[in-house]
């Protein structure tokens, strides 16, 4: 006997199963004794029952493939369809791994020795990979050696045929089935039955690998609103009441979690050693007032700025001043933030109600704008510092300003200078200041002012544009001193 080749090319013989039963009852005179019009309605009810058999797999295939969660449950019907749909002893479905290698995935025989010649076969070709290494091999090449070795083991009286399972593309497997019929053939028919079997396989596997990565986004979607819950959480849900002040703050993130950070943190008077602090002293004595970013945007900027939160909180107890905090939290954070590739800007300052002084220093951050309503003038707050975690030996500056009634500064972050419109013009901080200042000639109620430049750089960018970076504000304005 001829083994058919394995490989799909178009076969001459175009025969239907039952095609050659007609053949023969054309040729036998007497027709097994029945009368020619009987033989022929029990060959078309013979083969109406095998058209309603295919139909009936055929349709069992496609339910399971529709109702099936678990991938490995419908592949373990897939030789078994395959062969039954074309009457064949058996078949083997080899599937890729991502490695390169083989794997048999589902094999179904009528004859064990069959079973363990295919998996020998396998065994072979594996052999061959991690030998020669499967970067070596194509998957065309790949295949071609895998059609070559099951027909070697299968031997020659064995009739077989195999397809390629084809998923996106690309070549995920190979579908194997077998007869040992003397009289069996691969007919042009029985060849598409199998190709649907292997479509039908290849949509099994492209949905599983699509449910597969829907269940990884949305794990992802439920972390980041886990991420966003707990950075909302950190920020100050309002905005603290300061004897002589009043306060206004947003944060906008440009994704779900944000680099972003602002604080207001109360630094009371420390309590002599064993004497309770009196009532009056429970107030605190100065106010922290913070803003920073990290670089970055998503959950790494986010971990950062929670990190930073906590760090910053733990070194204000201290008391030291905002210079000394700057650097002791740049050594502290400077491990954790040297391998990262990413790097925090910080303004940090002290807002001492009872003397309205405000002492600051700068770790490389956008500096905060003071609108002197006395002069009527604009004062950049900054002071010489690096980046918190570039450089561990790094120095920071102390300084201080004395508020008078009605001014207002206003903390930011780069994403109000760095917002940019369709033509590509950045904000900047000209802008910035030319609003600012208009925003205090007009309003004297802060909420009112971050509002104006909100709506100055939304503005700007356009009503179809969205902020590439998160934005901050933070406005504080002295309260003016009441008429006589």
């Amino acid at each position: 006997m001829t083994t058919v080749p394995i490989q799909e090319q178009p076969y001459p013989q175009n025969e239907t199963p039952g095609a050659s039963a007609v053949r023969r009852s054309s040729d036998d005179s007497t027709y097994g004794g029945k009368t020619p019009v009987l033989a022929l309605k029990e060959l078309v009810a013979r083969l109406q029952r095998e058209q309603n058999k295919i139909q009936d797999l055929l349709i069992s295939l496609g339910f399971a493939l529709r109702s099936f969660n678990n991938l490995n449950q419908f592949l373990e019907l897939i030789p078994l369809m395959a062969s039954r749909v074309t009457d064949a002893d058996g078949g083997a479905l080899v599937l890729f791994k991502p490695n390169g290698q083989l794997r048999l995935d589902q094999v179904h025989c009528h004859d064990t020795h069959q079973c363990q010649d295919i998996r020998k076969a396998l065994e072979r070709v594996n052999r061959q990979l991690i030998a020669t290494g499967e970067e070596a091999f194509s998957p065309e090449e790949m295949s071609a050696l895998l059609d070559r070795e099951v027909e070697q083991f299968l031997g020659e009286n064995t009739r077989v045929f195999g397809t390629a399972i084809l998923a996106k593309k690309t070549e995920r497997g190979r579908l194997y089935i077998f007869s040992r019929n003397s009289e069996y053939t691969w007919t042009e028919s029985r060849q598409k039955l199998v190709r649907l079997v292997a479509d039908q396989t290849a949509v099994a596997i492209e949905n599983d690998e699509l449910s597969v990565e829907l269940r990884k986004k949305e794990r992802l979607d439920r972390e980041l609103e886990i991420g966003a819950e707990i950075q909302n959480q950190l920020l100050p849900r309002q905005c603290p009441t300061i004897k002589g002040v009043e306060l206004a703050a947003r944060c906008l993130t440009a994704g779900r979690v944000g680099g972003d950070y602002y604080d207001f943190i109360p630094i009371h008077p420390r309590p002599l050693r064993d004497r309770p602090l009196p009532e009056l002293q429970l107030v605190p004595a100065r106010w922290s007032l913070t803003i920073g970013d990290v670089m970055g945007k998503g959950v790494p900027a986010g971990l950062i700025m929670t990190m930073l939160r906590g760090m910053l909180r733990a070194e204000v107890l201290n008391g030291h001043s905002p210079a000394r905090i700057l650097q002791h939290l740049n050594q502290v954070m400077y491990a954790d933030l040297e391998n990262s590739n990413r790097f925090v800007t910080l303004f940090y300052s002290e807002y001492e109600p009872q003397t309205q002084i405000l002492s600051y220093s700068n770790a490389a951050h956008n500096p905060p704008l003071l609108w002197q309503a006395a002069t009527k003038t604009i004062k950049r707050l900054d002071t010489m510092g690096m980046l918190i975690g570039l450089d561990m030996e790094s120095d920071y500056e102390d300084a201080q300003v004395q508020l008078q009634p009605g001014d207002t500064v206003i903390y930011y972050t780069d994403g109000f200078t760095d917002a940019s419109n369709k033509h590509g013009d950045r904000f900047d901080e000209d802008n910035l200041i030319q609003v600012f200042r208009s925003a205090c000639q007009q309003y004297s109620d802060p909420q009112a002012i971050l509002n104006h430049l909100f709506n100055c750089v939304q503005e700007f960018i356009g009503p179809d544009n969205h902020t590439r970076d998160d934005m901050t504000l933070v406005v504080i304005r002295v309260q003016p001193t009441p008429s006589m």
